[in-house]
């Protein structure tokens, strides 16, 4: 095995082991948000990420792990990564862990068309094709005018929205700071938003399990966010993307083993269609980024 396959296998291994981290967080939000209020599990998740990071990463970048060469950003980013997780726990009280990763997994193609009204990107008439189809995906789960429709399915969709406005203010990010500083502030600035808000929020929470489960939750992601950049870095994001669309079966697995949820027959089509779709242009991307270099 070369030395550039087995780092490309090693950067698969950590996007694989992150989805299921994610999958497994999920789940566990899933119970953890129907017993107690959401920014108090909103509080104790960024609490514990932050600090897990902190500890991990201060020993090896010393002071540089707070410096930014871009403050306003970084706040930014942060707020809406902690927008797109309220979003995400609103979400997981009404939608099954299934369908609601299924649907959030649109957001790289989501990323895509931003990218072309944004940035003036080209896009290939193929890599539209996988777009519509993603989209089309999302509409047989979702189904409007359905008899399972109800307005919690569109909260998946607020998801896709902060959460893209997120990936592109990573991608921007990159260019001016390390990703470890990165990663610091998105752990302190949920942190310190979800502090601001537990006085509102906060009730006596009796059960030793609840607070074990909100505790697994920050180490898992922690450890989910950590995996995904050491993915980052041993392997570019077209060759990992196709295995991140492996967090859709560990959440429909979940949701079975935890609560005996399996998606109906077209639910099922349309969770197909989002990951085709999504593995197909991650595929169309490889490829042109392979012949450039060529």
């Amino acid at each position: 095995m070369t030395a550039d396959k087995g780092t490309a296998l090693t950067g698969i291994a950590c996007v694989v082991v992150a989805g299921l981290c994610f999958a497994i967080l999920d789940s566990i939000t899933k119970i953890v948000v129907l017993a107690i209020p959401i920014l108090m599990a909103l509080w104790v998740r960024y609490l514990v990420q932050a600090l897990v990071t902190t500890v991990v990463l201060a020993p090896r970048h010393g002071a540089a792990l707070w410096r930014t060469r871009a403050p306003g950003l970084q706040l930014l980013r942060g707020a809406l990564l902690m927008v797109t997780t309220l979003l995400a726990y609103l979400s997981l009280r009404h939608v099954p862990v299934g369908e609601f990763t299924a649907i959030v997994m649109v957001t790289p193609l989501t990323v895509t068309v931003l990218s072309v009204l944004l940035f003036k990107e080209p896009v290939a008439p193929l890599q539209w094709l996988f777009v519509v189809g993603g989209f089309v995906g999302t509409l047989v789960i979702v189904r409007p005018g359905g008899a399972n429709f109800g307005w919690a399915m569109l909260l998946p969709v607020g998801v896709i929205v902060c959460n893209s406005a997120f990936q592109l203010l990573t991608a921007r990010l990159a260019r001016v700071d390390n990703a470890a500083t990165t990663h610091f502030f998105s752990g302190w600035v949920g942190a310190m938003m979800a502090s601001l808000a537990l006085p509102f929020a906060w009730t006596q929470v009796d059960s030793p399990l609840l607070w074990l489960l909100m505790l697994i939750m920050g180490f898992l992601a922690a450890t989910g966010h950590f995996l995904l950049a050491q993915a980052y870095q041993h392997a570019p994001s077209a060759t990992l993307m196709p295995y991140l669309y492996g967090q859709v079966g560990f959440a429909v697995i979940a949701g079975w083993l935890v609560f005996s949820h399996l998606p109906d027959g077209w639910t099922l089509v349309g969770i197909g269609l989002i990951a085709v779709c999504g593995v197909g242009s991650a595929w169309f991307t490889a490829q042109r980024v392979r012949n450039q270099v060529r």
